[in-house]
């Protein structure tokens, strides 16, 4: 049997950090923005009679290890692809298979890859072990399998782009999270928002991380730029929704100046350099994906500035990164190479 799999990336938009508990609960109201991209994580599982070895394949990174059963994988102390073999021991399955992953996400560029994957990961084993699992329950494996890899405290924002795709805000409520679809134009978001890659942060999510540990321990700068971050965020939401575009690009514009606020490590002198000379050339916002110190930055502009911009980014020392929106979320083949279908 073959299983493929594959699952959008992201892009931030507002409201990142807040979605990793339990820092939301500070912030009533709080919720993060995002709009998942043509730009996928994909997984294939083939499975092999006779046989009860598994073998972890990541093309991307060029890194692969086989174990000779599922209960060898499980004994095993470390990994060399340690995602991989985690949700492989969520799953368990019951027959020999190869695993190969690939990545259309740069390493470190802060757009989900890692979560991307993960979710393509859950999809191609839940339909072969017949686990019959919600989204929203591949969302949650995906989450806890990275913080077991990382070693810190993760969020669920990067999750829900790759399960459902399209354009959402993500409520952070007591009790868990929701995920409400954006009513804006796709089409029109997808003509206004330009990505590329500024190169791989020092450590990822390291940002994240100093930022949730300094908010646990009452530093009240922290604190304020956060509760500054979810009333820019909710203000966008309802931007977006009613495809107020210039008002959204002044939000995004704020949103960036309460984060970048937070440590000195977030931006970085290319991520500024990219941002200001891409301001000159039309575009109405600009701001850093993820974590920061690094990875990608993500540009809302005028339509009609395209060409411009992208000029400018490249001259300031960016690689592009062509995109659009996707609209379906995580997809899953089964015997029939590409044809994708819903889950």
């Amino acid at each position: 049997m073959r299983i493929e799999s594959r699952a959008p990336t992201r892009i931030d938009l507002a409201g990142g950090t807040l979605d990793i508990w339990p820092l939301y609960l500070f912030h009533p109201g709080a919720l993060t923005v995002n709009c998942a991209i043509t730009r996928y994580a994909s997984c294939v599982v083939e499975t092999q009679s006779g046989r009860g070895g598994i073998r972890l394949v990541s093309r991307d990174t060029k890194r692969q290890e086989t174990f000779p059963s599922l209960a060898a994988l499980e004994r095993a102390r470390s990994y060399r692809l340690p995602l991989l073999a985690h949700l492989v021991r969520f799953f368990r399955p019951r027959m020999g298979l190869t695993l190969t992953t690939d990545s259309q996400a740069p390493a470190g560029a802060g757009i989900g890859g890692s979560s991307a994957m993960a979710v393509a990961i859950c999809a191609a084993l839940d339909r072969l072990t017949g686990a019959a699992l919600r989204l929203e329950d591949w969302i949650h494996i995906s989450r806890d399998a990275e913080a077991i890899v990382i070693r810190v405290p993760t969020g669920t924002q990067d999750h829900y782009p790759p399960a459902f795709g399209g354009a959402s805000a993500i409520h952070l409520e007591p009790g868990g999270e929701r995920r409400e679809e954006i009513g804006c134009d796709l089409d029109e978001l997808e003509r206004r928002l330009v990505l590329c890659y500024t190169g791989k942060p020092r450590q990822h999510g390291i940002n994240n991380w100093e930022v949730f540990e300094r908010h646990i321990r009452g530093d009240k700068r922290i604190w304020r730029n956060l509760a500054r971050i979810a009333a820019v965020a909710r203000r966008l939401f309802g931007a977006l929704n009613r495809n107020e575009w210039e008002e959204t690009g002044k939000l995004i514009r704020e949103e960036w100046e309460f984060r970048r606020r937070n440590l000195p490590t977030i931006s970085t002198p290319v991520i500024d350099r990219i941002i200001a000379a891409s301001r000159r050339q039309g575009a109405l916002a600009g701001k850093v994906c993820g974590a920061g110190g690094g990875g990608c930055v993500a540009l809302l502009i005028d339509p009609t500035a395209r060409a411009r911009v992208e000029a400018a980014v490249s001259e300031a020392g960016g690689e592009l990164l062509p995109h659009g929106i996707d609209r379906e979320g995580v997809r899953i083949s089964v015997g029939v190479k590409g044809r994708f279908r819903e889950p």
